[in-house]
């Protein structure tokens, strides 16, 4: 069973614990054929106005760019051995903004949440300018965080959902 909530800080505090946890999380898009297609990645994620904000610093790869440029909705789930799961459906878009690039950058250094995140140097040599660094915005319109103890699931939605 699940609770609705009005306001992403109602289940912010949970959402970013389970996050620290678990750290890696499957992405999932679809193909021009309607087929799901999961990878591992490590995005970091920010509230901005109240409401949750993601990035992936990412390569821009073939497959993840048709999927996007077809269809732009993408779920995040995480999932523990201790059966805690948070799954984001969001809008994602690349962004090639220099200055936006860049401080998503630190942010990747410093981590959001704090555990998570890494020097992003480690794979683009180039820094933020490096042509192969990519970036993928997350706007979530929907954010599950179930408790593994129970399974007590809480859900936020966007006003755009």
């Amino acid at each position: 069973m699940a609770t609705t909530v009005t306001s992403f800080s109602e289940i912010q505090g949970k959402f970013f614990e389970y996050i620290a946890d678990i750290r890696y999380c499957t992405m999932i898009t679809v193909d021009k054929r309607n087929r799901p297609r999961a990878r591992v990645l490590l995005p970091i994620w920010e509230v901005v106005d109240g409401q949750p904000l993601g990035w992936l610093a990412a390569y821009k790869t073939p497959v993840k760019t048709a999927h996007l440029a077809r269809n732009p909705h993408a779920t995040f789930s995480y999932w523990s051995p201790r059966q805690n799961v948070v799954h984001v459906d969001t809008m994602s878009t690349w962004v090639d903004d220099p200055k936006v690039k860049r401080d998503i950058w630190d942010l990747y250094r410093k981590g959001s949440p704090a555990t998570v995140g890494y020097d992003p140097i480690t794979y683009w040599r180039g820094g933020p300018e490096d042509p192969e660094y990519h970036l993928l915005r997350m706007e979530p319109y929907r954010v599950q965080v179930v408790r593994g103890t129970d399974l007590f699931a809480r859900i936020w939605q966007s006003d755009n959902a």
